[in-house]
């Protein structure tokens, strides 16, 4: 979860998790619309902005990618995470027919995150970074999402380089959100780690009770 405007609270999914708890391996494993069935029941049970993650968008072609993000936006997503897996022209130019499809439907607000891996794949990452930043949101993104970003003096030079609300994954090391605001993250992912923490939970307590023939740690 995370804050809008400081007082509205928003939920953001994760592919690895959605994917896991379906029998799924991440990376567009599953159809889109068994997707878009689990985002749908999500938004059926809560009263507050979903953000889809969609990885590269789950389609060969712009039009498909295009045609994913209006049937998310329909069923009343209010944003979603889209990976650049092509490169910068090419993910400009899908960006930026999404932005033009979306308000065109009347979607005028609808939150682009757009996510660049250059800090995990270390390609010339600040730069690259900001390059790609720069294009994303010209070409429609509303925020950037760098995974891998994790060291404090260059998550200030990112922010002060870029003119779009930051997004980090959380990871060993950073985990404070009191201090990420501070040098002005304004959006902090967990990825798949809440879902993997509760799986080592379940794993735990089951082994326990296998072991120990016995129920009560269920009801401590």
């Amino acid at each position: 979860m995370r804050r809008q405007n400081g007082a509205e609270e928003a939920i953001g999914t994760t592919s690895w998790g959605i994917a896991k708890s379906l029998g799924y391996p991440d990376g567009e494993a599953i159809e889109f619309d068994i997707l878009v069935n689990r985002i749908k029941t999500i938004l059926d049970h809560v009263n507050i902005p979903v953000s889809a993650d969609i990885e590269s968008g789950y389609g060969k072609d712009e039009e498909t990618i295009v045609e994913n993000v209006l049937k998310l936006a329909d069923i009343g997503v209010s944003g979603i995470n889209i990976e650049d897996s092509c490169k910068l022209n090419e993910q400009c130019m899908l960006l930026s027919k999404i932005r033009m499809a979306l308000e065109k439907s009347g979607y005028k607000d609808f939150y682009i995150n757009a996510r660049t891996d250059t800090y995990l794949l270390n390609i010339d990452p600040r730069n690259e970074t900001t390059v790609r930043a720069h294009a994303y949101v010209e070409s429609g993104a509303s925020g950037i999402f760098v995974p891998g970003l994790k060291d404090d003096n260059e998550i200030k030079a990112v922010t002060a380089l870029i003119a779009a609300p930051l997004n980090l994954m959380s990871v060993p090391g950073l985990t404070s959100c009191k201090k990420l605001r501070e040098l002005g993250v304004k959006r902090l992912s967990l990825g798949g780690a809440l879902y993997r923490k509760l799986q080592s939970l379940l794993d735990t307590c089951a082994a326990h009770i296998y072991e120990s023939q016995d129920t009560s740690l269920l009801f401590d």
